[in-house]
C-alpha cells in the first residue's frame, strides 16, 4: 500500500509517524508553546530531525469545546508555517484544516496533504480539492468540537464509523478524487467516549475493508488520560504504547506529538517483528 502527496509517493509497507505542529494559542497539549513562527519552525526541524515522516501544521483548536476562528486569523497562523518548513525541511507537509480557503492557500504554499476532521463536508471543500494533486485524510467525527462530547451514542462500533468513511469515499472518487489521494482516519476522542475509543482500538482492524491508508492518532488524548491519572503533557508513555497498539492493529500512520518516543518504539516493534 502507498499514498500519494503530490509529486511524492509514501510506501506504507512500515508503519509512518505523522508530527503535530499546533501553532494554535489553546491547543488542549501544548497551546501556545509553537505559536510563534519561530518556535513553530524549529520544532518542525526537531521532528523532522526524529524520524518524523509527515508534519501536521494546525491552526484552529479542535479539542472539546473550542470555538471556531476567523478564516483571516487561521490563514495568519499556518501559512508563514507551512511556507517555512517547505523552504528549510525537505518533508511531506500535511494542513489540519476544514476551510476550503485554507486548504488552497496551505497547498500553494507547500503542503501536499490535507487533514480534515469534517471529511469534507463543508461546503466547497471537496469542489476545492478535486483537482488540487495532494493527499486527503477522511477524518469521522461525530457532531463538532464545541459539542461533540456532550452525549457521543453509536448503535454499532466500529460499523457506524466504517460506513460513514465508505459513504465519504464514494463522495470523493465520484468528483474524481483518486483512491490513492485518499487516508482514512476513525476520529479517536471526536464525539467519542472513553468506552468507544478502546472499543475502535480493539476492533481497528475490521477497517480494512475500505481498503485505504489507516491514519490514528491518540497522542495525549483524554483517554490516556483517564486510564493513568496524569495530564496531557505526562502522556508520552501511555501515547507510544497506543501507538503501538494501533500499529498492531492494521494503522499505518500515527498522528503523535511525541515524535521521538514513537519512531524509537516503532523501530524496535519492526526489528522485533523481521527477526520473526
Amino acid at each position: 500500500m502507498e499514498l500519494r502527496l503530490g509529486k511524492r509517493v509514501l510506501t506504507l509497507e512500515q508503519p509512518r509517524v505523522m508530527g503535530v505542529l499546533n501553532v494554535t494559542p489553546d491547543s488542549f497539549s501544548d497551546g501556545g508553546r509553537y505559536a510563534s513562527t519561530d518556535n513553530a519552525l524549529a520544532h518542525a526541524q526537531e521532528m523532522y530531525r526524529a524520524g518524523a515522516d509527515i508534519i501536521d501544521v494546525g491552526g484552529e483548536s479542535t479539542r472539546p469545546g473550542a470555538k471556531a476562528i476567523p478564516l483571516q486569523v487561521e490563514l495568519d497562523r499556518v501559512i508563514p508555517v507551512v511556507e517555512g518548513i517547505a523552504a528549510r525541511i525537505d518533508v511531506p507537509i500535511s494542513i489540519d484544516t476544514s476551510k476550503p480557503e485554507v486548504m488552497l492557500a496551505a497547498a500553494s504554499a507547500g503542503a501536499s496533504m490535507i487533514n480534515d476532521i469534517y471529511a469534507l463536508r463543508r461546503h466547497g471543500a471537496i469542489d476545492a480539492l478535486a483537482d488540487l494533486d495532494v493527499a486527503i485524510c477522511l477524518m469521522h467525527m461525530q457532531g463538532e468540537p464545541r459539542s461533540m462530547q456532550t452525549a457521543p451514542d453509536y448503535a454499532d462500533l466500529p460499523r457506524d464509523i466504517i460506513d460513514f468513511l465508505a459513504a465519504r469515499v464514494a463522495v470523493c472518487t465520484a468528483a474524481g478524487i483518486d483512491r490513492g489521494r485518499l487516508v482514512v482516519d476513525p476520529g479517536v476522542g471526536f464525539g467519542k467516549n472513553d468506552r468507544h475509543n478502546l472499543t475502535i482500538l480493539a476492533k481497528l482492524d475490521q477497517f480494512d475493508e475500505l481498503g485505504l491508508p489507516l491514519l490514528v492518532g491518540l497522542s495525549r488524548k483524554q483517554t490516556l488520560g483517564s486510564l493513568t491519572g496524569k495530564p496531557a503533557d505526562e502522556r508520552a508513555a501511555a501515547g507510544v504504547a497506543a501507538a503501538l497498539e494501533a500499529v498492531a492493529r492494521g494503522a499505518n500512520i500515527v498522528r503523535t506529538h511525541d515524535v521521538a518516543e514513537t519512531v524509537d518504539a516503532l523501530k524496535f516493534a519492526n526489528a522485533v517483528r523481521q527477526a520473526g
